[in-house]
């Protein structure tokens, strides 16, 4: 393949990027979905304004700044793919309220391990080829693909207990981000282990993305499905109880406040000196006893 058709294919792949997007933008709008998924509508959205800055540097000659442009793009684009996974993990878990809290606590750990990866791997790339910018962008950008791909794995094994319907929107768009970075994922191994060039890997992405553009814009033109209810979901309101159950409040006759209010009582006596006891109360003699019940003694 000479290098006129090489660079033929790659412009057309890319440009085909922004007019699928478009698509997409007007078939969300329609549907009224940019509600729904306000997060992958702004990735959309994204990806389109990143498309009319990067493409003119490139056509252009403008290296330096179609670099700047390209890594800035990348990293937002990143941060918003991320967000967009929370995004339909919210909605899978939508009935499921305590296991939709403990998800949100999981992808900000999440998150956070990743900035830190992306940290260490930008301070130990200093005798890379790349700079340590790219070195982190690249590194946070495969973390992220694994999560998406984890995330399509798990819609399909746990869409019935969850009674998410393979229909769904949420399930489309994870759907297309799972099948875009699997595709993308073996393309740089298969790199890494030398069997494909950079110029073939690019070609391969770039016409994966668009199947995922596709695949989203198949998905927004569908009428909104109604979420599955079956037995099944039995197993996912046992989780939702259990969970629950962990962070109720503790009952008032529970060991655990016995326990501190007697630590509480340990801590407020002196043990070296034993409470006294009360006297013996002496009986009242004859007279004495006539006399208070005279005058009404509560002793008596």
């Amino acid at each position: 393949m000479s290098f006129a058709t090489i660079q033929l294919a790659y412009t057309v792949l890319w440009c085909a990027h922004p007019a699928l997007q478009l698509a997409v933008l007007a078939a969300l709008f329609r549907q009224r979905l940019h509600r729904a998924f306000p997060v992958f509508f702004a990735y959309i959205v994204f990806q389109v304004a990143v498309f009319a800055v990067v493409f003119p540097c490139y056509e252009a000659g403008l290296y330096a700044q179609y670099f700047y442009a390209y890594w800035t793009g990348a990293i937002i684009s990143l941060a918003l793919g991320f967000k967009v996974i929370h995004e339909v993990f919210l909605d899978v878990f939508r009935p499921f309220h305590t296991l939709k809290d403990l998800g949100t606590l999981m992808f900000k750990w999440a998150a956070l391990v990743m900035l830190l990866v992306a940290g260490v791997v930008a301070a130990a790339s200093s005798s890379s080829v790349d700079s340590p910018l790219v070195q982190a962008v690249l590194t946070v950008q495969r973390c992220v693909r694994v999560i998406q791909v984890g995330l399509i794995l798990f819609l399909l094994v746990f869409s019935k207990y969850l009674g998410v319907s393979r229909r769904q929107h949420s399930f489309g768009i994870a759907l297309g981000f799972g099948a875009f970075a699997s595709v993308e994922l073996f393309l740089v191994a298969l790199h890494i282990s030398g069997h494909l060039t950079q110029v073939t890997i690019s070609l391969l992405n770039m016409a994966a993305y668009n199947l995922s553009i596709l695949l989203w814009l198949g998905y927004a033109l569908l009428k909104k499905q109604v979420r599955e209810s079956t037995s099944t979901l039995l197993l996912s309101q046992r989780w939702e109880q259990s969970l629950t159950d962990l962070h109720a409040p503790l009952p008032a006759d529970s060991l655990i406040p016995a326990f501190e209010n007697m630590v509480n009582r340990a801590f407020t006596r002196n043990p070296l000196s034993p409470e006294p006891t009360p006297a013996p109360e002496t009986p009242l003699s004859g007279e004495r006893a006539a006399a208070a019940r005279a005058s009404g003694n509560p002793e008596s």
